[in-house]
């Protein structure tokens, strides 16, 4: 499997980039359709690393890279900042998130590690300009999606937001998505494997 797409091999299904808690309300269920189980809650897909990062050899990694859980930095001079892509889900509090990277300027990325431990934050630095570095496989490429990076207090993993355009993660981050579409996308994600095997 490539490296290039963020797939169920490098997105994992129920982890919470975020730290955020929310009143759920009405509990999202479905039952699969490529497995016929029934899944319960909001899913939530994160990438543990960059895109970029996988382009550097394993052997030289330990060496070049500086992966962290919440920034990377790739040969003194690429820099990427984890956040989140906050999806509205029609009907419910919570949204869906997709935990994604982007690169950063220089500049950006030392005011990110100044404000780093700073519990108010918020106010005191960003939004950043980003181009985000992650390839989502239930869309068009977004690898180099424009984006802002937009700081949150008390240790929350920065909010994402993408460049208003036409592309479909743009409009559903701006529209929402139904519970249908979010039922189609964590299928993609969690049985990817499953389709590419079969052909």
């Amino acid at each position: 499997m490539s490296h290039i797409r963020a797939s169920s091999a490098s997105l994992i299904a129920g982890m919470a980039p975020c730290g955020r808690n929310y009143d759920c309300g009405v509990e999202f269920r479905f039952v699969c359709s490529c497995c016929a189980e029934e899944h319960r809650g909001i899913p939530t897909f994160g990438a543990t690393a960059p895109l970029f990062y996988y382009s550097i050899p394993k052997s030289d990694r330990d060496e070049r890279c500086s992966l962290g859980s919440d920034d990377c930095v790739v040969d003194q001079e690429h820099f990427f900042i984890r956040g989140c892509i906050e999806i509205p889900v029609h009907g419910h509090e919570e949204p869906f998130i997709w935990g994604v990277w982007v690169s950063v300027s220089n500049e950006s990325f030392l005011d990110w590690l100044r404000l780093y431990d700073v519990e108010e934050r918020s106010t005191q630095g960003g939004p950043y300009f980003g181009w985000l570095d992650a390839w989502l496989e239930p869309y068009p490429s977004t690898v180099n999606l424009k984006t802002r990076v937009h700081l949150r207090d008390h240790g929350v993993r920065p909010y994402i937001e993408v460049e208003p355009t036409d592309h479909p993660l743009a409009v559903e981050q701006r529209e929402g998505i139904s519970e249908v579409r979010l039922q189609q996308i964590y299928e993609t994600m969690m049985h990817l494997g499953d389709k590419h095997d079969s052909l």
